[in-house]
């Protein structure tokens, strides 16, 4: 018998741990995304997943993981509610409990058209956008002649020194899982200062890149074509959309446009951080 809408209003929200990484990988899959384990441990690992039973015991009907980056804010992702309980305010409830758990610390999150309408109604609001293409890099038109390397221990410092810089808040939680997320991590150097870094990860059947933090478009252009020479999977990216050049090149290059997401922020007028460096987040949530 199908849960009504009072059963639903009335289950717990429980956090979520790395023993749920398989039920929800299974709820990706019941919305047709893919099941992306990889990128649901990492999140699992490094923020705080929210959950809700499914009472006829068939895993999670709802999920979302919040990442925080201290009290100036948090990111939402993964925002998965079943099909079978789909347009009945699990997702509204789900997020009305992540927000009052957040107290007043700002929140953010990428946002699918069809979530758009749910988070504005929760006081998001539209900052920015990014285009996710993702294609075989085929170097058509080449990189700027930049020298990049694999990182090192070493460089740990300076790429977290960057990255606090760039992005705004202090993601050392996060970065320093990189190196065990990662195949491959690597930064570009100039006089012997790292003017950016990028790393790409297994999803599926591509390769992730995020986050791609740079000096300037060139520097991000060869961080790129030095991670797509040593794969031969499709590459996949999201770019913020006032890179119009770089999104360019890399559709010159073989990547193809595959959908636009929503950067929204609730209680502040815009993500900290300096916006012209920061060119693909680490890791894309949508919901």
């Amino acid at each position: 018998m199908p849960t009504s809408i009072a059963t639903l209003d009335q289950l717990p929200i429980r956090c979520l741990s790395s023993g749920d990484l398989t039920a929800c990988a299974d709820l990706s899959e019941d919305r047709g995304w893919p099941r992306e384990e990889h990128k649901w441990g990492l999140l699992l690992a490094a923020g705080t997943g929210y959950g809700i039973d499914d009472p006829a015991g068939n895993g999670l009907i709802a999920a979302c993981v919040v990442t925080s980056y201290g009290p100036g804010l948090a990111a939402i992702g993964m925002v998965l509610v079943a099909e079978r309980h789909a347009r009945q305010g699990v997702g509204r409830r789900l997020m009305d409990h992540v927000i009052s758990q957040s107290m007043d610390i700002p929140l953010t999150l990428h946002a699918t058209p069809n979530g758009q309408p749910l988070y504005e109604q929760l006081g998001f609001v539209e900052t920015g956008r990014a285009e996710m293409i993702q294609g075989h890099f085929t170097l058509r038109e080449p990189a700027p002649e930049i020298r990049t390397r694999p990182a090192t221990a070493e460089d740990l410092h300076a790429i977290l020194r960057l990255d606090t810089e760039v992005f705004g808040l202090d993601r050392t939680p996060m970065i320093t899982r990189l190196p065990a997320f990662a195949d491959q991590f690597r930064v570009a150097e100039e006089n012997g200062e790292i003017t950016g870094y990028a790393a790409a990860w297994p999803n599926m059947e591509t390769h992730v890149i995020g986050p791609l933090i740079a000096r300037d478009e060139a520097t991000a252009r060869s961080l790129v074509a030095s991670l797509a020479t040593v794969t031969d999977r499709p590459l996949r990216t999201d770019i913020d959309v006032r890179h119009a050049s770089l999104l360019t090149w890399l559709k010159t290059n073989g990547l193809a446009p595959i959908a636009f997401n929503a950067v929204m922020v609730r209680s502040l007028p815009g993500l900290p951080g300096d916006w012209s460096r920061r060119f693909a987040p680490l890791t894309v949530a949508a919901g």
